[in-house]
C-alpha cells in the first residue's frame, strides 16, 4: 500500500430520510464523488459519518445503543493493546526549581512529586498539573430543539439529545516511555502551511521538558523514509529556536511517499519510538496505516498526528493550524481586488483562494472583508449563464454599484470545466482553473451585451500558505505540538491532537479520516456569508 493509493469506505447521510448511501472510492477523488452522489439525490442538506451499520430508531433502546457504539469508536488505540506494559511516574513537571534550570540543549528534570519529598530545594507540588485519564469533553454541545432550528444536526426524526464523550488532551500522571531511551522523529507532509515550524518547535521543547534528548527530522515528508540520499536530521534546541519566524518548513515537505512496509522497517531499523507526523487527510491515512503496521509487528512505537491543513477540511474540528493565517492573508487579495475594481469604471475584481474541496477560507475570507459581493465554493453548484447565474447578478451590480467583488474557492464550478483525467505527484486530480475560466466568460458575457467591463484577476493562493502564522494559529499551533508529546508519553498511537468547542482533545485516526470536512450549506455559517455578500442564489 502506497500513501497516493490507499481507499477508504464512506457513507452519506441524508439528514431528511435517515438513509445511508456507501460510497467507495479513493481518497484523492472522494471529494468530488460524495457531493456529486449526494447532488444527484436531491439532498439540500448533507452529512458524512463514519460506515457504521444504520441505526434502528424504532428500537426504544437506540440511543443507548448508539451511545455504545459512540464510545467504542472513539476509544483511543494504546500500546498496551498489544503490548504488556507497565507505567510509570511521568517525569514531566510545570513547576521545576530554580535548580533545574536549562543546561546547553537540555534540562535537568526532577520527576513528580513522589521524589522529591524531603528536598528543600523541591518545587512546591500542585494538584492540578495533570489530566485525568476519565477526563472528558463533549464534541457538540447545542441541543437543537428542532431539525428544522438554524444549522440543526440531528441523528434522528426528533433531534435526539445525545451525549457525545471524546478524551481531553493533556499530560498524564503516568508514561509508558523512559524519556532517556526514547527516540522520537518528526515529520511533515503534504503542501505547505503557515505554523509548520512553530509545531516542530513545540514538539521538541515539550519532548525536552519530559528529558527526551536524541530527537530527529525526516526531511520532505514520507519520502525521507524511502530515499538513502536524505538521512534523518538530529534536531536541538539551538536549531529550533527561532524557526517559528520564518514560514515553510524546516523539515521540507512532499506529497510522494514510500510503502507502508519499508516505512515502518526503517522505523524498527532506526529504533524510532515515537512518530510525529504533520499533514492533512490523505497524510493521516497514511499515518494509521504506519500505525496498523507497527501494532501487528507488536512494536512500541507511538504514532501521532498533527493536523495540517489550511483548507480546515479535517472532520470533527474546530480547525486546523494554518487556516487563521490563510483567512488573513486572503484579506490582502479581496483587498487590492476591491481596490481596483472601485477604481475602475465598470470594474470586476476576482479574486481565486485555495479550496480544492471545500470553500472554508473562501466563506470565512468573504465573511472578513466585507467588500465581496459573490462568494463560489466547491459545495454549492451554481450557474454562470441563464436568468439565475452569476454573469446576470455581475451585471445587475455594475448597473447599480457600478463595480463588484468576486471571490471563488479553486474547486468550485469544476464541471463546468473540460478538465483532464490527470493526478498531480500527490495523486490529487488536476483541477481547472476556474478563476481565468470565470474571467474569460465575464468578459465575453459583458461584450456581447455591450456594457464596458474592466475584470482584474488575482491568484494568490500558494502566496497565503507560504508566511508564518499568526498569533491565533501560533497558539494554536504550540498547543497542538505539546498534546502530541503528552499523547505519545500516555502510550496513545494511532491518534491525532485537535480543538473542538474551545477544548483540545484526542480523536483516534480512524474517525477524522472516516470523511471530510464540507461547509454545509444549510449552516449558520454560510447563510452568514449569504448575508453578507446579499448574493442569490445561483
Amino acid at each position: 500500500m502506497s500513501l497516493q493509493r490507499s481507499s477508504s469506505g464512506w457513507t452519506t447521510h441524508s439528514l431528511q430520510s435517515n438513509r445511508y448511501y456507501h460510497v467507495s472510492s479513493p481518497v484523492t477523488l472522494l471529494f468530488k464523488r460524495a457531493k456529486r452522489c449526494c447532488r444527484k439525490k436531491g439532498f439540500s442538506a448533507i452529512r458524512l459519518v463514519a460506515s457504521h451499520p444504520g441505526i434502528d430508531f424504532t428500537d426504544p433502546d437506540w440511543k443507548t445503543k448508539y451511545l455504545k457504539d459512540f464510545e467504542l469508536r472513539f476509544k483511543l488505540p494504546h500500546l498496551r493493546d498489544v503490548l504488556d506494559l507497565k507505567p510509570m511516574p511521568t517525569t514531566f513537571s510545570l513547576m521545576n526549581s530554580s535548580s533545574d534550570a536549562r543546561v546547553g540543549n537540555g534540562f535537568r528534570f526532577v520527576k513528580n512529586e513522589e521524589n522529591v519529598v524531603g528536598n528543600a530545594d523541591a518545587p512546591k507540588v500542585r494538584k492540578n498539573d495533570y489530566v485525568n485519564e476519565d477526563d472528558r469533553t463533549l464534541l457538540k454541545v447545542i441541543k437543537y430543539s428542532s431539525p428544522t432550528s438554524a444549522g440543526a444536526e440531528c441523528i434522528d426524526a426528533n433531534c435526539s439529545w445525545v451525549e457525545q464523550w471524546v478524551h481531553r488532551a493533556g499530560p498524564r500522571k503516568e508514561i509508558y516511555f523512559e524519556p532517556n531511551k526514547v527516540k522520537a522523529a518528526i515529520v511533515t507532509c503534504g503542501g505547505l502551511c503557515p505554523g509548520l515550524n512553530d509545531v516542530i518547535r513545540q514538539i521538541l521543547f515539550t519532548l525536552e521538558r519530559y528529558g527526551v534528548e536524541k530527537i530527529f527530522g525526516i526531511r520532505y515528508g514520507f519520502r525521507g523514509f524511502a530515499d538513502p540520499d536524505l538521512p534523518m536530521k538530529k534536531l536541538t534546541w539551538d536549531q529550533v529556536q527561532d524557526i517559528n519566524l520564518e514560514g515553510g518548513s524546516f523539515l521540507g515537505v512532499s506529497h510522494e511517499g514510500a510503502k507502508i512496509t519499508d516505512i515502518v522497517d526503517i522505523i524498527e531499523a532506526k529504533e524510532i519510538d515515537m512518530l510525529f507526523i504533520l499533514g492533512g487527510n490523505s497524510t493521516h491515512a497514511g499515518a494509521n496505516a504506519i500505525h496498523y503496521e507497527c501494532s501487528k509487528r507488536k512494536m512500541k512505537v507511538s504514532v501521532v498526528c498533527v493536523p495540517k491543513t489550511i483548507d480546515n477540511d479535517v472532520l470533527l474540528m474546530d480547525k486546523t493550524f494554518g487556516f487563521d493565517t490563510a483567512v488573513e492573508e486572503a484579506q490582502r487579495a479581496i483587498n487590492s481586488a476591491y481596490i481596483e475594481a472601485h477604481s475602475a469604471y465598470h470594474g470586476i475584481g476576482l479574486v481565486k483562494l485555495m479550496g480544492r474541496s471545500s470553500g472554508f477560507i473562501a466563506m470565512h475570507a468573504s465573511l472578513a472583508s466585507g467588500q465581496v459581493d459573490v462568494c463560489l465554493i466547491p459545495e454549492v453548484h451554481f450557474s454562470l449563464d441563464g436568468p439565475y447565474g452569476v454573469l446576470q447578478h455581475l451585471e445587475h451590480l455594475i448597473r447599480t454599484k457600478g463595480a463588484a467583488v468576486v471571490c471563488v474557492a479553486e474547486g468550485a464550478g469544476q464541471e463546468l470545466l473540460t478538465n483532464p483525467n490527470l493526478n498531480e505527484a500527490s495523486g490529487n486530480a488536476v483541477l481547472g482553473d476556474i478563476g481565468v475560466h470565470i474571467q474569460q466568460q465575464v468578459k465575453s458575457y459583458f461584450t456581447g451585451r455591450g456594457i464596458l467591463a474592466d475584470v482584474k484577476y488575482i491568484d494568490p493562493t500558494y502566496m497565503i500558505r507560504s508566511g508564518r502564522a499568526n498569533a491565533s494559529d501560533a497558539i494554536l499551533c504550540t498547543v497542538l505540538g505539546q498534546n502530541a508529546v503528552h499523547g505519545a508519553f500516555a502510550g496513545f498511537s494511532g491518534i491525532t491532537v485537535g480543538i473542538s468547542n474551545a477544548h483540545y482533545i484526542y480523536l483516534p485516526i480512524t474517525e477524522v479520516i472516516a470523511s471530510p470536512r464540507f461547509v454545509d450549506p444549510n449552516s449558520r455559517m454560510w447563510h452568514r456569508c449569504l448575508t453578507s455578500t446579499g448574493q442569490p442564489d445561483f
